[in-house]
Parts: C-alpha cells; structure tokens; sequence
C-alpha cells in the first residue's frame, strides 16, 4: 500500500511540475534582437520590421518616436529564432513616411545571424 502512495504521489508531482511551464514545447530557441531604425541618419518612427529565419515563425517589431524596436515572436515572448535570418523594412497599414530604399525593404538585403542572448541590430538605411 505505501508503494502504491508513493508512486502515486510521484506521478502527481511529475504532473504538476511538467504543467508548471509557460513555455509551448515545440518553442524554438530566440535570441533578444533589438535596435535603431534611421534613413539618412534620423529616426523612423512606426515603421515594421520583420525578421524572417530560414524555417519558422518571422518576428515583428515596431520602432517608437525614436526609431527604436525590440522584435516580438509571439504575444508575450520576445525575440527572434536562433541563427540567419533576413530583416526588412515597411510601412505597416496604418501608417506612412519617406519610402523606405527597395534594398532595406521589398528587395531587402539586410541579414543577421541571431545569437543566444543579446543581439542589437542597428540599421542605417541611406535613401540615396
């Protein structure tokens, strides 16, 4: 009867402990991905940036009045998937400015390799 107890409280406990994560378990590894957006050396308030790996879910981040973005991979759990991903730049429905350069944006060219922890990601795009 003891053995019975035991085992029983062992497998309540491994229960509730597994239950105990926020954490979705096919939740891949992100890397904190953070930074300034400029054109030509200015702040770019309200523009999008998306942050698409090579398989997986692509980030978003919005910049503030000073340009600057932390990229968001779901609701509540910010980042960016580990390793390369391509980055670009838009306009999102709501809102507008100057256009943004085809190489930054709809013809991006900008890449990153995201790393565990920390990744500040700065990007000066130039107009001309």
């Amino acid at each position: 009867m003891k053995r019975m107890i035991l085992i029983t409280v062992f497998v309540a406990i491994f229960y509730m402990s597994a239950g105990c994560s926020d954490r979705a378990p096919d939740m891949p590894e992100l890397g904190s991905v953070h930074g300034t957006v400029t054109l030509d050396g200015k702040p770019l308030s309200g523009v999008s940036l998306y942050f698409e790996p090579e398989k997986g879910r692509t980030s978003m981040a919005k910049a503030n009045a000073e340009g600057i973005y932390e990229a968001v991979y779901l609701l509540d759990e910010n980042g960016v998937k580990l390793g390369p991903c391509n980055a670009r730049v838009e306009w999102g429905i709501d809102e507008s400015g100057p256009a943004i350069p085809p190489q930054y944006g709809t013809k991006s060219k900008l890449k990153l390799d995201v790393k565990p922890g920390d990744n500040t990601f700065d990007i000066d795009m130039k107009s001309k």
